[in-house]
Formats: C-alpha cells, structure tokens, sequence
C-alpha cells in the first residue's frame, strides 16, 4: 500500500520524468538548431572563398586577355610584316598579272612571231617571247580559223635541286606547235628598246590588227605587223596556265588560245 509520500515522490519522479523528456526534446530541437546555426560561418567562408576564386578567375581572365590581345598584336605585326615582304617580291617580278591582260602579237614581215603579255599597256610586258613561226605564216592560220599556240616545258628534275623552280612565265625554253602542227623551240626573252618603241606605238589600241609603217624610209623588213586584243588568263595550277582572247560580241570560241604547259 503506498503511503501519501511514496505516491508523492512518484509523482514528483513521474513530474521530473515527463520534464526530463520534454527538456531532453528541447535540448534535441536546440541542439538541432543549434548544429543548423553554426553552418553560417560555414556559408559565408563558401561565399568567401567563391568570391576569392572569382576575383583570382578575374585575375587570370584579365592576365589571359592581355596575354591574348600580346599574341594578337605580335600575329598581326608577323602577318604584315610576310605580306610587306611578299608585296615587295612581288612588285619586283614582271609576273603580277591578273585574271585580264593585254596580249599584242607582233613580227617584221619577214621576221618571227613575238608574242607580249601586258597588265596594262603602259606595263612591261610580264611575258614576251619569240616563236619560231615566221609571222606571215601565222597570219594564214589565223585568217584560216581559230589558232591555238602550245608551249611546253620541261620541269626541274628531282636531282637537279640546286637549281631553283622558276615561275611558269620564267621559263627560257619552249617546244612550240600551232594547231597540232609542230613549230620548233620558242625563246622568252626581255623587251628590248625596239619591242618596247611597238608595243608604245599600239598603246592606244585596245583591240585591232594593221602594220606600223616603216620608221627607215619605207623598207619592206622595216613594216611591222602586229594584232592587239584583250586576253583572259586562266591558272590551272604552277605549271598551266592560258591565254584566252576576248571577243567583242562574246560569242563563239575565242579566235587566238596560247597555252602554258610544264611536264
């Protein structure tokens, strides 16, 4: 049987009991709040050292930036320094011709072909050779049908590697044949003071054919012939190229094909 003070005493155990729980569970919920709230610093040591990483990222994107524009500028400075050397070469050869070019094709009556291929007509001649066709002859062919002259060269062979490729317009040597027919070497050669007094006398003709007059008193071998046309130069690769001459109207095929060949 319990007594007064026993029931007292469980009760007051009973009381303890009940409040040891409900404060053991605030301890738990503080304790939990408790372990939430510590997690700020935690946050903001994130927050620092994702700011930190940004700024040294902002470092190093401004250290690569400048590195890049460097690299920009030193590649730019290279580029133009290569084309101003190659503008340069290439002002010095007489081989800057375009996709258009003036062709004249002149001879004494009694002489050989040459054939001269200008930028302008004020230009050097960037090619100028001589046929070994006597210039009467290819006035027949010529007032026959269409003509076609062919050149063709020889290549550097793999041995000979001290001797340095030339240009197609360079070469010094042709084997040459109008319409299939074969018509021994053709030489290239430099314009000379007469060539040059022919092609200044043509300069105003942009497209024609006649014969200057005789500047030694009216000599037969003094006459020159010559025909004056616009050509269009196709490059197939380094070592073919052609000259097609343009007609006025634009239709049919061209009169006068002269083509380049290395092989």
């Amino acid at each position: 049987m319990k007594t007064p003070n026993m029931e007292e005493n469980t009760n007051t155990n009973t009381t303890l009991t009940s409040q040891d729980l409900s404060s053991k569970r605030h301890f738990h919920w503080t304790n939990k709040v408790g372990n939430e709230e510590p997690e700020e610093p935690s946050t903001m040591s994130k927050i620092i050292e994702e700011q930190t990483k940004n700024d040294d990222e902002k470092v190093v994107s401004g250290h690569s930036s400048t590195t890049r524009k460097k690299l920009q500028a030193v590649a730019i400075s290279r580029l133009r320094s290569v084309l101003t050397v190659f503008n340069k070469n290439r002002s010095n050869l007489p081989s800057g011709l375009g996709s258009r070019v003036v062709g004249t094709l002149f001879g004494y009556r009694r002489g050989h072909v040459h054939f001269a291929f200008q930028k302008d007509p004020t230009s050097q001649p960037a090619f100028l050779i001589e046929l070994g066709t006597p210039i009467t002859g290819l006035v027949r062919e010529m007032a026959s049908g269409l003509v076609r002259i062919a050149l063709e060269c020889d290549k550097v062979k793999e041995k000979e590697t001290e001797k340095k490729s030339l240009r197609l317009l360079q070469e010094p040597l042709w084997r040459s044949s109008c319409n299939g027919k074969k018509c021994g070497f053709a030489n290239r050669r430099e314009c000379g003071e007469k060539d040059w007094e022919i092609l200044k006398a043509v300069e105003p003709i942009s497209m024609g054919a006649g014969v200057l007059p005789s500047a030694e008193g009216g000599c037969s071998d003094g006459e020159v012939m010559y025909m004056r046309a616009r050509f269009e130069r196709i490059v197939g690769s380094r070592d073919s190229e052609a000259f097609y001459m343009m007609n006025p109207d634009s239709n049919g095929a061209p009169e006068l094909s002269v083509y380049l060949l290395r092989v």
